[in-house]
């Protein structure tokens, strides 16, 4: 696990090297490997010059083994294990001999809390090496004293940036923000550069362990930290509506830690570790990102085929937003794109739209300008369909409508190659239907983006009912190539994503169209964690797009014999048209978009969709407005149950096929709330019996689309839950 070296001058390289797995990981063995290394340095002391902390794998080190620390659950061994590693990081910066970490790859988490506790820090500037405390991103915080040594290394503010967002940074940017000391080219020079500092610095010394040491910028206790202390919790409440508890638990460990000595302030910092290891937030964070995307990313939802997807030129059919989107994730990987639209001036538009954030990375030193025009030379813009010749892949990102898609896929069909793949970026229409006017149905997918497609991580791929294995297997590696995270469902009207995310929006409408106040609808939306309230969701959306999609969905349903479900949001949408509100781009919809101002609710939805009730007055009856909106617990109930009652039915339905791509789906597609690790991970959370027992109440007030699917029910009554 280390391995111990010792040099003619006296100099100790101490080399991480996990023989178990391909990246060093701070585990059980690595705590008691780390032991007996205490015990030999301090054996062996007095010839001791110095220490030199490296690695034999690629990275530095990853941090702590997740999957070790996710079967732990008392709070107990979580706090004496992190001050047993604590004390003999503590023995490295104290023992009276220069240490030296030289960071050869990529050192986060307790990785880079290693680092922390070196008099020195030399890193190989390469911009691949990622350094930082992302803790925070898995609902919990640095617990190898990460908190109490950054506050003394940045300072109370500079840290709080560090530790509160996860950042993790390039090794330029670290010098630059004082986390590291120097770089160094290449690797040969990472141990001759901490060689020689070592034969130079003798006496070396942290600077919170030298006499008069002050926190940078002041302490908890200096007038103008002081200042801003109160101000800090009340900004971060606001940004994650107390959903998170581990960034108000990172600035107490910070503040109460830097108040006292640094021996106290790493106890506080283990006890609030503790906490956050042992709470539902982190387990749920750990358990989605961590052990599901893992899954999916391993290929877990792949079909087991050698066959591998390899595509060198891509087809993107339409240069509106989505389609411009798409053709710069395929540019920027290295692929040749054909963006082809109705003329040449569309596409060349659509060309643009990746001209202009390649724009932005070059200014902000993301990429160089000839990088950037590299990845613009692979866009052809056309419209010209015979460009599309030997593609290996074309997508369509059309306009909704039947008809348009089926005449771009004979048109693509006839000149790409006849092996390729045809895949439709629809968001509604199955996949089964559209496959129909496809003269290779057995190559025919779906691969849905989310807009904006350069941003949104996710691609939900549907399976038609003649999409091959080998289809999906190519389409899989094609989302991987393009750095995207894949699900895979099965086809269904909505699929998976469109389907539970459109109950979110419709549930805000239904409580609108109900008489609740807007501003509260929105609060609820927020308060339950999701990233937009359903109003303001509605409006970036579309209101005519919402009513297109009602009624080819009220023709397909026709044509196929099937009952149409009503629902009291549609009647909202439909007012809302008719006074040309249709949503954000057309200026106005729930909210009044003012040039150059900030978006706020139009005051004129109390008035259309106010709860009324009849009053007398001089015998004539009047309407006036109710004062009571719905508790705010039941709304938030509301949109969050109705979203994870979807999902179980799009499981027992067997569109969805399996648990990580329900609740990656939920997030990375939708923005479910997080910290409750997705939609499937909720039911799990809020334990099943009880989440039967609420959705029936929900039922019997609100209708039944609360309704609790059988596939929940047994799950409940069995004692089970979703995995």
């Amino acid at each position: 696990m280390i391995d111990f070296s010792k040099d003619s001058n006296n100099v100790v390289t101490l080399t991480l090297n996990n023989p178990d797995k391909s990246a060093n990981v701070i585990n059980k063995k690595f705590g008691e490997a780390l032991k007996d290394i205490l015990a030999k340095l301090q054996a062996e002391k007095e010839s001791i010059r110095g220490i030199i902390i490296t690695s034999a794998k690629e990275t530095f080190m990853a941090g702590a083994d997740i999957d070790e620390m996710f079967a732990e659950s008392s709070a107990q061994n979580f706090f004496d294990r992190s001050l047993e590693f604590k004390a003999v990081l503590r023995y490295f910066e104290t023992q009276g001999k220069p240490v030296v970490a030289a960071i050869n790859g990529t050192a986060l988490g307790g990785g880079f809390e290693i680092t922390l506790a070196c008099h020195r820090r030399i890193c190989i500037n390469n911009d691949k090496i990622q350094l930082g405390l992302p803790e925070v991103t898995l609902g919990l915080l640095p617990g190898g004293g990460g908190v109490t040594r950054m506050v003394r290394l940045l300072g109370l503010q500079n840290a709080f940036a560090y530790l509160t967002e996860g950042k993790k940074v390039s090794p330029k940017q670290a010098l630059s923000d004082g986390l590291i000391h120097e770089l160094v080219s290449a690797k040969e020079e990472l141990l001759a550069r901490a060689n020689a500092w070592i034969l130079e610095n003798a006496s070396a010394k942290q600077p919170w362990d030298t006499d008069g040491f002050k926190i940078p910028g002041g302490s908890p206790t200096t007038p103008k930290v002081a200042q801003m202390l109160p101000v800090a919790p009340a900004m971060l409440a606001k940004k994650t509506y107390n959903n998170y508890p581990a960034p108000l638990a990172i600035m107490s460990a910070a503040v109460e830690g830097g108040m006292v000595d640094f021996e106290t302030a790493s106890r506080i910092e283990s006890r609030y570790f503790a906490q956050l290891a042992t709470g539902n937030v982190a387990k749920n964070m750990i358990k989605i990102f961590w052990q599901q995307l893992n899954a999916i990313n391993a290929g877990n939802s792949r079909p087991k085929t050698s066959l591998k997807g390899e595509f060198k030129k891509v087809g993107v059919l339409g240069a509106g937003m989505m389609g411009s989107g798409i053709a710069y994730c395929v540019a920027i990987s290295g692929m040749t794109c054909v963006l082809k639209d109705v003329t040449e001036e569309a596409a060349a538009k659509g060309k643009a739209y990746s001209e202009n954030l390649l724009k932005k990375r070059v200014s902000k030193g993301k990429t160089t300008q000839e990088k950037a025009n590299e990845v613009l030379s692979h866009i052809i813009a056309t419209a010209n369909p015979n460009d599309l010749a030997g593609c290996d892949l074309v997508i369509e990102a059309v306009f909704e409508n039947r008809e348009l898609k089926a005449r771009v896929t004979k048109e693509s069909e006839a000149v790409m190659n006849p092996e390729g793949i045809f895949a439709s970026n629809t968001s509604t229409l199955p996949i089964t239907g559209l496959a129909a006017a496809s003269a290779r149905p057995q190559n025919f997918i779906g691969l849905h983006f989310f807009s904006p497609a350069d941003k949104m991580p996710l691609v939900e791929i549907i399976v038609g009912k003649d999409t091959t294995d080998e289809t999906l297997a190519r389409s899989f590696d094609f989302v991987k190539a393009i750095k995207k995270t894949p699900i895979v469902v099965n086809d269904s009207r909505g699929f998976y994503t469109s389907r539970v995310f459109a109950t979110y929006v419709l549930e805000g409408l239904a409580l609108l169209h109900e008489g609740n106040n807007a501003r509260s609808i929105e609060a609820a939306g927020m308060q339950a964690g999701m990233p937009v309230g359903p109003l303001a969701l509605t409006d970036e959306v579309s209101l005519g797009l919402l009513s297109h999609i009602r009624k080819q969905t009220i023709e397909d349903l026709k044509a196929e014999g099937k009952e149409i479900p009503q629902h009291s949001a549609y009647e909202v949408v439909e007012k809302m048209l008719a006074l040309d509100r249709a949503g954000k781009a057309k200026g106005a919809g729930f909210y009044e978009y003012p040039q150059g101002g900030k978006k706020h609710l139009w005051s004129g939805l109390g008035e259309l969709f106010g709860r009324k009730q009849t009053a007398s007055a001089g015998g004539v009856a009047i309407a006036v407005s109710a004062s009571s909106d719905l508790p705010l617990q039941d709304m938030i109930d509301r949109m969050l149950f109705i979203q994870c009652i979807e999902t179980v039915r799009c499981l027992q339905e067997n569109v969805l096929r399996n648990v990580p791509d329900a609740n990656i789906g939920s997030i990375f597609g939708w923005g479910f709330a997080p910290f409750k690790g997705g939609t499937l991970q909720f039911i799990n959370d809020y334990g099943l019996q009880k989440f039967v027992t609420r959705a029936k109440e929900l039922q019997s007030k609100f209708g039944d689309r609360f309704a609790v699917p059988d596939l929940l029910s047994q799950m409940a009554q069995q004692g089970k839950e979703f995995n």
